[in-house]
């Protein structure tokens, strides 16, 4: 049970750090600054870089079994970047070039995080506990600390409790001991593996983009103040924490191959509906979007680790790492351009959105298909 609150306490770290800079403090101070569209362009290529590390560092972490050691290095990395933000606030485009790199490696850190499942039996409830865990993080962030919150000292809070709370999983985890050769050109032409690639691509898709720009969207649609955004993103996390410990069970108890299809039907849902919910009902909507969020985070990872061979855990999940940065990179860029194209329709531009899923629907059958070929 040490191993399994280590894991959560993790993912509490990463999620408070995503609520308070990544989705709120640092985009709503940077768009004073940078044209929003100029800042969704940098955040996207940056996430498109991470791929290219995470590729290589995950080929070199299954040859030579390094997965803890990667894990630990990015993670402690990740808090001092983040203390750099801070530093450098007063200089709006080097603390951008911080964040930028503190995005990097962050997710450089989730990869290899993602890989210690494999040091557990059952794995859909420890994602999901994971999950859970760092949607009560979050809450308590926005509810407690947020409104209290001011600038730049947020980045050297955040950044301190980010290490807090890793600490644990960087004590307890194992180093999963598995060895393999990868080869990326196999990889690259496994086509069922390519299929589940770009089917979870099209949900982390939305879920990037939401997070990334769900305080910009409240701001400018509803008009809402900075303490009613950090109030309505806490909120919805209440259905962040069921959905993690429903997805996480479920999928340990019928199957996580089962449990995943759900999240095109949850997603579509949420996503048409959205440019029609008033503000009144926005923080009931936000439990649906909690739910949604929960249920990708809890079940591709453990859909990668159970499908595919658990030798080459590290390359397969630097793939998943690729559909939530290439998802971020193409999301942002799609959102961007929705915006453009819809005269700054913030509305309309989300109901677009809901095309993801549905194309993700359709990949997923195809995958299906393919197991049976």
């Amino acid at each position: 049970m040490v191993r399994k609150l280590s894991f959560a306490l993790f993912d509490t770290g990463e999620t408070v750090l995503g609520a308070l800079v990544f989705s709120t403090f640092f985009p709503l101070y940077i768009t004073k600054h940078v044209d929003t569209k100029l800042y969704s362009l940098l955040y996207g290529l940056s996430f498109l870089a991470s791929f290219g590390i995470a590729l290589y560092l995950g080929k070199v972490a299954d040859r030579k079994a390094l997965r803890k050691i990667f894990f630990v290095v990015f993670g402690i990395s990740v808090a001092f970047l983040c203390v750099g933000v801070g530093l450098f606030y007063s200089f709006p485009f080097i603390a951008l070039g911080f964040f930028l790199l503190m995005a990097v490696a962050h997710q450089q850190a989730f990869v290899f995080y993602n890989s210690m499942l494999l040091g557990f039996d059952s794995r859909g409830f420890t994602s999901g506990m994971g999950v859970a865990f760092g949607y009560i993080g979050s809450a308590l962030a926005l509810i407690t600390l947020a409104g209290h919150l001011k600038e730049p000292e947020v980045y050297f809070l955040t950044g301190s409790l980010f290490l807090v709370l890793s600490a644990p999983a960087f004590l307890f985890l194992k180093n999963p001991t598995l060895r393999t050769e990868v080869r990326l050109g196999e990889v690259f032409r496994d086509r069922r593996f390519l299929l589940a690639v770009f089917t979870i691509l099209t949900l982390t898709e939305v879920a990037n983009t939401m997070i990334a720009m769900m305080g910009i969207y409240l701001r400018e649609v509803y008009g809402f103040g900075r303490e009613y955004i950090y109030r309505v993103i806490g909120l919805s996390a209440l259905g962040g924490v069921i959905g993690g410990i429903l997805w996480g069970a479920l999928a340990d108890r019928v199957g996580v191959r089962r449990v995943f299809p759900a999240g095109f039907f949850i997603w579509s849902v949420f996503l048409l509906s959205l440019p029609h919910i008033p503000g009144s009902l926005i923080v009931p909507a936000g439990f649906l979007a909690g739910l949604s969020l929960s249920h990708i985070w809890t079940t591709s990872r453990v859909f990668i680790l159970s499908e595919f061979p658990e030798g080459e855990a590290s390359v397969r999940l630097s793939f998943l790492s690729l559909t939530e940065r290439v998802a971020s990179t193409t999301g942002l860029l799609t959102w961007s351009f929705l915006l453009t194209v819809t005269g700054d329709n913030y509305r309309l531009s989300a109901g677009l959105m809901a095309l993801f899923p549905l194309l993700g629907l359709i990949l997923f059958v195809l995958y299906l298909r393919s197991r049976k070929t």
